[in-house]
């Protein structure tokens, strides 16, 4: 065992009498045992992880009756929504770094022999996995569960999406602030990761697909018994998979991979999940390139149509209809779409896992027969806007925007944008352009939920576009593009749109183009001043030194 390095051999006294004062170690017959690590992201500030301690106790239980020996250990985490709207947006995505540099720290200075992850929010479950993927330890994922959708006292369906939406509608007088205010109220109702298919939420129902984790992992809520009852069973299993020698490495095949995407394209999930499944790539060594998502697209049905989307379904919806294993279940009816043989964490391939799985609710989760659309909910762009990509979330687009020409309003951060949104400058037909607030730019790639939701709350989401080269909320809904590539700190072609400039989306043919000629762009982009870094000191200034583009996940450069 790995461990052995810290516990087996007489030198190693020093080492055992300080694993005896944890009290982890209770008798001389855990020496012989599978140490294991539970890596917790319990924090307080954020919904999704406020009752992740209970979570931790169950694993260390199970772990202990398995036959290992469970030491619990923290990660950090950021909460997307209070980050929102200000500086500490600029932290979310740069967070993921530190989180995998954590894990890959924890397991590499004690040696531990496997992992059991216990994630909910946004960058904590890729971080988790880059830093398990870097490690190369016997792992399994279990995440906190989402959140129950609200109700207001009408009975109308709400979420967290509804409330910042509210926020752009209070500011036009459709509603009230006392209307805004009950809003508030019912949006978030109890602890979970937010209710619809945001970010959080598409990456832990991807670990289903991934095999990292057990079936019912993306949707039984957080306050639902049977998710404690699945933080136990992964638990248990974790100790089978350290004996077996599983590792992370054989599970995420490029096969693996394949079918995750599938199963994000199927579910319309979010646009940061391509940023973090190819920074997950990039941990495990596989090579994917953005373009192929395109083609993948052509083949994937979009049949299970979520909030943002919809404001009728939410997680729990899924659930009821039967989970992530009815939907794969339902995608593997698609010649050659789905490789049902991938290895998993339960010991069985995807196809064993999903063989007994069905649809229980047809209106939440359509047969391939009858999609929302033949093509999947996510696309990739390229044009002379963004010659490596930008990425879109057609199923979140409504049918009037998928073709969309209009001059250019370009603001040069997102603060400009929402005030320049909110006070009426942005006009019907508008594209808005927010720039230098890509991984390097921003720093740290902020989200754009708060122009989106004040675009779509001040009734202009069927006729305003939105491009940047930061990146959106899971939540976020319309014609949003995001993660132009190359950024304007690059010097990329975003950089030289000024204000009227006519742009052109069309997402049937995957194009996105300004209306300026080759000459004309590079005198632009040569007329450019140096870019000035934002912040120059503290984590950020390291962050946006050494980050690389959106089209290959954003993750850090090693060779300098």
């Amino acid at each position: 065992m790995r461990s052995d390095t810290i516990k087996k051999g007489f030198e190693k006294a020093p080492h055992r009498s300080l694993l005896k004062a944890t009290g982890c170690v209770s008798s001389r017959d855990d020496f012989s045992k599978p140490f294991i690590g539970i890596c917790n992201s319990f924090n307080e500030l954020i919904p999704g992880h406020a009752h992740l301690q209970e979570l931790g106790r169950i694993a260390r239980e199970a772990v202990r009756e398995a036959g290992g020996v469970p030491f619990e250990f923290n990660t950090i985490g950021v909460c997307d929504g209070i980050a929102m709207g200000h500086v500490g947006m600029r932290y979310s995505l740069a967070s993921r770094e530190l989180i995998a540099d954590s894990v890959e720290t924890v397991v590499e200075a004690h040696r531990l022999d496997g992992l059991v992850c216990i994630p909910n929010c946004d960058k904590i479950t890729p971080g988790m996995m880059m830093g398990a993927l870097r490690t190369n330890v016997p792992v399994i994922f279990v995440s906190g569960g989402p959140m129950k959708a609200g109700h207001t006292p009408s009975g109308k369906k709400v979420d967290l999406i509804s409330v910042f939406e509210a926020v752009g509608k209070c500011s036009t007088g459709e509603i009230s602030e006392e209307e805004l205010q009950t809003i508030e109220e019912c949006g978030c109702p109890g602890c979970g990761s937010c209710s619809g298919m945001f970010t959080a939420n598409s990456m832990n129902c991807l670990c289903e697909a991934l095999g990292f984790a057990l079936p019912g992992n993306g949707t039984i809520l957080a306050a639902d018994p049977r998710r404690n009852e699945l933080v136990k069973a992964a638990a248990s299993r974790i100790v089978d998979l350290v004996r077996d020698d599983v590792r992370p490495r054989q599970i995420l095949t490029r096969a693996a991979m394949l079918n995750a995407f599938a199963l994000d394209l199927a579910m319309g999930g979010s646009t940061n999940t391509i940023l973090h499944t190819l920074a997950i790539a990039s941990e495990a060594e596989l090579d994917f390139d953005f373009s192929e998502l395109n083609d993948l697209s052509s083949r994937t049905p979009y049949i299970c149509k979520v909030s943002p989307a919809t404001t009728e379904v939410h997680i729990e919806d899924v659930d009821r209809a039967g989970g992530i294993s009815a939907i794969l279940k339902e995608l593997s009816k698609v010649e050659g779409l789905l490789d049902l043989s991938a290895p998993t964490v339960t010991g069985k391939t995807l196809g064993e896992n999903i063989a007994s799985a069905e649809v229980l609710d047809s209106t939440v989760i359509r047969p391939v027969s009858d999609p929302y659309s033949a093509t999947g909910g996510l696309a990739v762009l390229y044009g002379n806007l963004a010659p490596n990509g930008a990425v879109v979330k057609t199923g979140a687009v409504s049918p009037s925007m998928m073709k969309h020409t209009g001059p250019a309003k370009v603001y040069d951060c997102q603060d400009d944008a929402i005030a320049g949104i909110m006070s009426g400058d942005v006009k019907s037909g508008d594209v808005v352009v927010i720039r230098y607030e890509g991984p390097r730019g921003g720093p740290g790639m902020p989200e754009m939920l708060s122009p989106t939701s004040a675009i779509m709350g001040r009734g202009l989401g069927d006729s305003v576009a939105l491009i940047t080269d930061g990146r959106f909320s899971g939540g976020s809904r319309g014609a949003c593009v995001g993660h132009v590539s190359p950024e304007a700190a690059d010097r990329g072609p975003i950089a030289a749109v000024r204000t009227g400039d006519m742009i052109t989306i069309d997402i049937p043919a995957r194009s996105m183009t300004v209306a300026l000629d080759d000459e004309t762009m590079r005198q632009r982009i040569e007329a450019l001043p140096e870019f000035e870094p934002k912040i120059r000191k503290g984590y950020l200034a390291r962050y946006a030194r050494m980050v690389t583009s959106a089209n290959t996940g954003a993750v850090l450069k090693t060779d300098f």
